[in-house]
């Protein structure tokens, strides 16, 4: 198990459990304790916990999102391959709303340099696809939500109500097919349906975590996605219902 697969498992459990040992961790991974309580620290200083004699206890409650920063390295090499499908699906002209969060980043660096039209709904992904005069850049207006440097709020539904895209990219803290697609937070909840709106097609990029979850803010319901690229992990049971829905998918 590498330290990716590992840290994964750790903040599954503690967010389930609320509180962890280290004895208890280093059973479930098969990794010395010395390298859980590396792990731990290295959880702690992302604000995912905090450090107890002997073990830890969660500071993201269940049904929260944990911190941007954690998430970037989660299932890192999936967004990397589904960014990269994502990627072949946009053409040579096409403008292109990209949503926040670390998928839509990686996304966001496979479409830099390309000759295209892009409204980042982040600022990490404006960043990297402004490195390049290639790529022509709209920015959204609206407040910046702390820490995920996304954008949300009236001006950044009115941004995206002003512009007729190709493609909208979303990324997705929960798919299923009852729910649809749903975001932990209202105000990126209604970002998104802004988005979809503005597009002829909606492309979700979601790593096999996303599938089966769900988050408090409804989005849209699986229809009305057009394509949703995943990886291979991704449960085939509810890669067969979401298929069945109408919506393309493609595992990368």
């Amino acid at each position: 198990m590498d330290s990716a697969a590992r840290t994964d498992l750790i903040v599954a459990r503690i967010r389930e459990a609320g509180e962890v040992n280290v004895v208890e961790l280093a059973e479930l991974t098969g990794h010395s304790e010395m390298t859980i309580r590396r792990d731990l620290d290295q959880l702690a200083a992302h604000g995912v916990l905090r450090r107890i004699r002997g073990g830890a206890v969660s500071l993201v409650p269940r049904g929260q999102e944990p911190p941007y920063a954690l998430r970037e390295r989660q299932s890192a090499g999936a967004k990397k391959r589904i960014a990269a499908a994502v990627g072949e699906l946009i053409r040579p002209g096409h403008a292109v709303a990209i949503d926040g969060g670390t998928t839509a980043a990686e996304v966001a660096r496979v479409l830099a340099g390309r000759p295209i039209t892009a409204m980042p709904l982040s600022l990490q992904a404006a960043h990297v696809l402004s490195a390049d005069r290639e790529t022509k850049v709209l920015l959204a207006g609206g407040e910046l939500r702390p820490g995920e440097l996304t954008l949300h709020g009236p001006l950044t539904e009115a941004s995206l109500q002003a512009v007729r895209f190709d493609v909208t990219v979303l990324g997705s803290c929960g798919l299923t097919v009852t729910d649809g697609i749903t975001a932990y937070d209202l105000g990126d909840a209604a970002v998104k349906r802004a988005a979809m709106r503005s597009a002829q097609r909606t492309v979700v990029a979601a790593d096999a975590t996303k599938l089966g979850q769900v988050a408090m803010g409804h989005v849209a319901p699986v229809t009305a996605i057009d394509t949703l690229v995943t990886d291979t992990d991704a449960p085939e049971q509810i890669v067969a219902e979401i298929r069945a829905a109408g919506v393309t998918v493609i595992r990368a």
